[in-house]
């Protein structure tokens, strides 16, 4: 199938552009790949914290970056841990406790995390 000629706005550039524009897109898509799968983690590890803490979203996120802040662990890393606690995995006892921390500190009262009492 071609297009037709009045949707093809510039010509093709020459074979070494070509080239090095391709590398720059795969790279960039290789990126957004990632930034969105990041994004999905981090989204469900708040929904873990909605659901077992009736936090809000803006509160789980708060308690995410918290938790990444004292441990100095990448965000993606902490939503992953604690989607990996949700399937029978433990929790890094370094995790465990900034997490009980953030958590009791975003709602005072807040007790242990489940299965750890």
């Amino acid at each position: 199938m071609t297009l037709p000629r009045d949707r093809c706005t510039q010509p093709c550039p020459p074979e070494g552009e070509r080239e090095g524009s391709l590398a720059r897109l795969k790279a960039e898509n290789a990126q957004l790949r990632q930034a969105v799968e990041s994004h999905a983690a981090v989204d469900r590890a708040i929904g873990v914290l909605i659901a077992l803490h009736r936090c809000s979203a803006v509160g789980g996120w708060e308690v995410l970056r918290e938790v990444s802040q004292h441990t100095n662990t990448r965000l993606r890393d902490v939503a992953d841990t604690i989607i990996g606690w949700t399937q029978g995995h433990p929790l890094p006892d370094i995790v465990r406790v900034a997490l009980e921390d953030a958590l009791r500190r975003g709602q005072p009262g807040a007790g242990a995390l489940p299965g750890h009492e």
